[in-house]
């Protein structure tokens, strides 16, 4: 079939307007390609960097195609110039120079560089350049330092994201001009950006057409403008986690398209009444987390039928959960945790087939597990714990399951193998003061997907199952601790895991740590104490590049701790535990200079486990200044080194000097000998020094006065003289610190002997002589006969103060005498506290 006939001028008109077309459409600019090249160039793909992003947007980039096709690139196509680039979730890894040849593409108007990591790269000035931008998202793309003030120069900006970075600062000066030149802004995210000298009333400057506003953690504080909540355009506001951030939120004449309110932990009052409810009906979410809620009536929420989102945890709420609740079909995420609800949990959320997340821990919840809950169609996390809830999850049928805890709750009996079942269950926590007995069945290594197994605190038994360790490729927690495991650990540890947390401490496992360990590269933490384990000190630990936190404590380990050759062995290591074991020889000099982590402190970072994608908390039962304390959130400031209840022999060696970040240091029970070095004086962050029942001579240095940290020092039993240092920090300490070292003197020993009230001594009127000077004319044996015990302390102290530095030698053989006679006491009892350890 043919095309119908036309005439000759109208194929003439046709070809005419088809070449207009096409001369009206211009290809990407050479130097603009060129520039979209070299920025490219300058970046690396992490292709590890975000689970989110599917693939990096510059892989088609390819020199010699037209730019304006390439992918997250726009063009305006009469012109050719780039006009957007959307390089959202690219995997970028580098530095973002204020000479990248991105500051070349002038025409830019839309820019998002949103997920990716900049490594810590400054926001640039020469963003104030692109005149013409509408929309610049810097989000969640590690930029830090100061945002500069030369962003108020972008008076065409409508949307401005400059969120969840590595926390940079935007001057008051700064943020004044922000708010005062960008009259078209109606979107601003500044969320993580440190603003907490920036006055809250600045913000009265908005524009009234205003539709979003995020400020949430950044540190504000003082009274919120009261009417910016009353923008008649507003459509979301977030201020959560602003702890100073105070104010009343208003129960009318609000804006009736807001839909997101978020005000968690905040002193903001909000007055959760009738008046309120009624003008905030186009909700969808709502967080009040930790809020300052004055008044409240929970069934009135039934109202607000938009929900999809609502958190109402770590407040006051109390009684039952209203069954009004039930007409919010539409919610999604629930958050009941933190309040004191009691009673069952009905079956008014049986009606949720929209609910994916239901947190409802740590209330006064009783009655059994509802088997309900696990028929909800969408649900994926569902945590009860710490509740009063009793065990019913033996039929538990469902696939898409992928987060349960039930920890703290009286679970009983055996794991239920309908557990085995949930294929896409991905954390497990069945943990912590419950019932649970039997053994661990191989069948759970058909959870295939599953990231974070916690069954701790529980009465296991039985072997640890083999599949663990070679569980696959998903699983990044595995706690096993407090239970009655017996058998070996598992040696099967496969080379493709990316576990970072193994937690086997308090069972009854024996036999050698496995070498397959050393497959698992990604380890932060292991936790093998109090258990029977007969083996070596494991030397290829120290091949793990993360290892954080290494706890060996209460086994069988026995012989030298040489230390590696390799100057960055344990080099990420905070906390090394190798107490009540058999080790013998020097302490392990060669590690202590590699231990690079114990030599600084890192105040970046706060909990360890926040920067981990399982958001599961690193926890383990360490003893902390004499005490055993369980640390629910490990601090990433936390610097240990115990190596107390050991045979170490030799010298303290005056390298433990350059570990300044060390918070505890426990050599104690030990056969060290020789002085203590004054190096020691240079852990300035020492919290807990404690070096009893050694065999160290000589005087304490005075440079351990110098610690102000210090609150727990135990230099007792050991053969230690002279004076007890004064000063402020050394006033602190009872004379249980010193005891046991008759050679010591001081006024903490006097205030023991004479009821907290120390007889001044003389002072000293006597030029140092030979000993028989001073005996004959300045020292008699009154001095040392004024009795035995506290006497004799006293007696010493005066003499001291007689003869300064020097003894006579009949006087060194009697102190000597009465140290052999104790001394021997001493190890007679050690003997036996090692017979009861071992």
């Amino acid at each position: 079939m043919g095309f119908p006939p036309i005439s000759s001028l109208s194929f003439i008109l046709f070809l005419f307007h088809f070449h207009s077309t096409i001369s009206s459409s211009h290809f990407c600019a050479p130097h603009q390609s060129l520039s979209l090249l070299q920025f490219k160039e300058s970046f690396s793909i992490n292709s590890s960097a975000s689970v989110r992003c599917q693939h990096p947007k510059t892989e088609s980039w390819k020199e010699g195609t037209d730019c304006c096709l390439w992918d997250g690139v726009t063009c305006d196509m009469k012109t050719g110039q780039v006009t957007g680039l959307d390089l959202a979730c690219s995997m970028l890894y580098g530095t973002l120079h204020s000479n990248s040849t991105l500051f070349s593409l002038h025409h830019l108007q839309k820019l998002d560089l949103s997920d990716n990591d900049f490594n810590s790269s400054h926001i640039s000035s020469r963003f104030g350049q692109f005149s013409n931008m509408i929309l610049l998202n810097l989000n969640f793309s590690v930029f830090t330092g100061q945002v500069p003030s030369e962003i108020s120069h972008l008076s065409k900006l409508v949307s401005l994201d400059l969120s969840r970075n590595y926390y940079p600062s935007l001057e008051p000066i700064s943020f004044d001009k922000i708010v005062r030149n960008l009259t078209n802004l109606r979107e601003l995210d500044l969320s993580w950006v440190n603003i907490s000298l920036v006055v809250p009333s600045s913000l009265t400057n908005l524009s009234s057409s205003f539709s979003s506003l995020s400020l949430s953690r950044c540190g504000l504080q003082g009274k919120f403008p009261g009417n910016i909540f009353l923008l008649p355009n507003l459509e979301s506001l977030d201020l959560s986690y602003n702890e100073g951030l105070i104010g009343s939120f208003p129960s009318s004449n609000l804006s009736n398209v807001l839909f997101h309110l978020g005000l968690s932990n905040t002193r903001i009052s909000v007055y959760l009444e009738n008046d309120l409810i009624s003008t905030l009906k186009s909700l969808e979410y709502l967080s009040l987390r930790n809020s300052n809620i004055i008044k409240s009536d929970l069934s009135l929420l039934d109202n607000l039928t938009q929900l999809t989102f609502l958190d109402l945890s770590s407040n006051n709420f109390s009684g039952q959960i209203p069954s009004s609740l039930g007409s919010l079909i539409n919610l999604s995420y629930l958050n009941l945790s933190n309040n004191q609800l009691v009673g069952p949990i009905h079956s008014q959320l049986n009606i949720f087939s929209n609910l994916k997340y239901i947190y409802l821990s740590n209330n006064l919840f009783n009655g059994t597990i509802p088997s309900f809950l696990f028929a909800l169609p969408s649900l994926q996390y569902l945590d009860l714990h710490n509740n009063n809830l009793i065990s019913n999850i033996s039929e538990l049928q469902h696939n898409s399951l992928r987060y349960l805890d039930l920890s703290n709750n009286h679970l009983h009996g055996s794991i239920p193998s309908s557990i085995f079942k949930q294929e896409n269950l991905t954390t497990l926590i069945l943990a912590s003061n419950s019932k649970l007995t039997g053994e661990i069945s191989s069948s759970i290594c058909k959870l295939r997907f599953l990231r974070v197994l916690d069954l701790s605190n529980n009465s296991l038994n039985g072997s640890t199952p083999l599949c663990l360790g070679n569980f696959g490729n998903m699983l990044s927690v595995l706690h096993l601790g407090m239970n009655k495991l017996q058998g070996t650990i598992p040696s099967t540890f496969s080379k493709d895991n990316i576990l970072e947390y193994l937690n086997l401490n308090g069972n009854e496992l024996e036999g050698k740590i496995p070498l397959s360990i050393i497959n698992c590269t990604m380890l932060e933490v292991i936790d093998l104490g109090n258990n029977k384990i007969e083996d070596t000190f494991p030397y290829f630990l120290e091949t793990l590049p993360q290892l954080q936190i290494l706890v060996l404590k209460s086994n069988k380990l026995q012989g030298f701790v040489k230390g590696s050759t390799a100057y960055n062995s344990f080099s990420k290591l905070r906390i090394f535990d190798i107490s009540h074991n058999n080790f013998s020889g020097p302490l392990p000099i060669r590690y202590f200079n590699s231990l690079e982590a114990m030599m600084t402190s890192d105040h970046n970072m706060v909990y360890m486990m926040e920067k981990n994608y399982t958001g599961y908390v690193y926890s383990i039962e360490m003893t902390w200044k004499g005490v055993e304390i369980e640390f629910t959130k490990i601090q990433s400031t936390i610097r240990v080194l115990d190596l107390s209840n050991n045979n170490f022999t030799g010298e303290i060696p005056k390298v433990i000097g350059k570990l300044k970040a060390l918070q505890q240091l426990n050599l104690s029970h030990n056969y060290l000998a020789g002085h203590i070095q004054s190096s020691l004086g240079n852990l300035t962050n020492l919290e807990s020094l404690d070096l009893s029942s050694n065999l160290l001579t000589g005087r304490i240095p005075t440079q351990l006065g110098d610690l102000t940290f210090l609150a727990i020092l135990n230099l007792s039993h050991n053969q230690l003289e002279g004076p007890i240092p004064s000063g402020e920090q050394f006033n602190t300490f009872d004379a249980s610190s010193f005891e046991g070292n008759l050679g010591l003197f001081g006024s903490q020993v006097l205030k023991k002997c004479y009821s907290d009230e120390a007889p001044s001594l003389p002072p000293s009127s006597f030029d140092e002589g030979d000993d028989s000077t001073l005996f004959g004319e300045g020292f008699g044996w009154k001095a040392v006969t004024m009795g035995y015990g506290c006497g004799f302390v006293f007696g010493v102290a005066t003499g001291y103060v007689v003869l300064r530095t020097k003894k006579p030698s009949w006087f060194f053989r009697m102190v000597e005498d009465k140290w052999n006679l104790q001394s021997k006491k001493t190890k007679k009892n050690a003997g036996r506290y090692g017979a009861r350890r071992n």
